[in-house]
């Protein structure tokens, strides 16, 4: 007990709010703040994923032109994954697909897969001395077919401006499942901009395909808004399990930096979008490549789920204030 302070939300906690008006109207938003300047927005009808991250009052994530779009608006036909796109800091992609849509061994997958479109079945909080917790369950689950639960823990530090994301996710079918994953994390202005420092220590880079092979010299740097800007996407490989990604805001000296185990999370993508409006980079680790399940497949890296098996993914952000 603190004799200072009347309530404990007047230094850390969550406060959960509903949205008026638009495609996002009744939509539950968990604003959470640590007491040391780091604020997350966390959207539990939206599996849980992160649409606001800021740290002392400065923006870092990315808002699309969509805005907040409820799960009925979700459309999984074809690329229409995009109208719902809210971006954020973090979207999650997946579980039965990732990437181009494509059709699998019979089934016909939409892009980046339906999970970001489905409320969690629950969601609670819990605060202690050292951490705001924060739990969802969301369940990918259909008569005929895939059975999968992504259980989800984020734990805020009150101690330093840092958090992890944890994600459980079994199959609790009868069937062996394809399940792939992608954290679709969006770096936004003002931490993004053309003086932005980007630094990942990969050992080979390779292009998704020949327009990002034009360019592949200048993967690192970032660019003014451009009209009419092609995405250019790269793809980064470690030289052992040290995943790490960080963009640096020299005039705001402050950075993100994201880290994670590249054994489990082996396929990490630079997303650069230098559009105007469209102006976003993404940091994405999962364990496949956004190239479609197809691929996967046919590459070998595509993983699986037995029934009551479980895999376990984390990934760590930190706020950084110099390289």
């Amino acid at each position: 007990m603190n004799p200072y302070i009347g309530h404990s939300s007047q230094l850390s906690g969550v406060e959960e709010h509903r949205l008026v008006g638009g495609k996002g109207d009744g939509m539950r938003l968990y604003e959470i703040t640590n007491g040391k300047g780091l604020e997350l927005t966390v959207t539990p009808d939206r599996n849980g994923d992160i649409s606001r991250l800021r740290c002392g009052g400065i923006n870092l994530s990315y808002l699309s032109p969509c805005g907040y779009v409820a799960p009925a608006y979700y459309d999984k036909t074809g690329s229409n994954w995009l109208n719902s796109f809210t971006a954020g800091f973090l979207t999650t992609c997946g579980l039965q697909a990732v990437g181009s849509p494509c059709i699998d061994e019979g089934e016909e997958l939409p892009l980046h897969g339906s999970v970001a479109n489905l409320p969690c079945e629950y969601s609670y909080w819990e605060e202690t001395e050292d951490a705001v917790c924060l739990y969802t369950q969301t369940k990918d689950e259909v008569i005929f077919g895939r059975k999968l639960t992504l259980k989800r823990t984020i734990i805020i530090s009150k101690k330093e401006n840092s958090f992890a994301i944890t994600d459980e996710i079994q199959n609790t079918g009868d069937q062996t499942e394809p399940v792939e994953i992608l954290y679709h994390m969006n770096m936004g202005y003002p931490l993004l901009d053309e003086d932005s420092i980007l630094v990942i220590p990969s050992k080979e880079v390779l292009p998704r395909d020949e327009h990002a092979a034009k360019d592949i010299e200048n993967w690192m740097h970032m660019e003014k808004p451009q009209a009419g800007y092609r995405e250019r996407c790269y793809y980064h490989r470690f030289a052992d399990d040290k995943g790490t990604a960080k963009i640096f805001q020299p005039k705001l000296n402050t950075g993100v930096e994201i880290t994670f185990d590249a054994a489990k999370l082996d396929g990490f993508v630079e997303w650069k979008m230098m559009g105007v409006r469209d102006y976003v980079l993404g940091l994405e680790c999962g364990n496949c490549y956004p190239d479609g399940r197809d691929v996967m497949r046919r590459t070998g890296m595509l993983k699986f789920l037995k029934p009551g098996e479980k895999k376990v993914y984390t990934v760590h952000v930190s706020i950084i204030k110099h390289l």
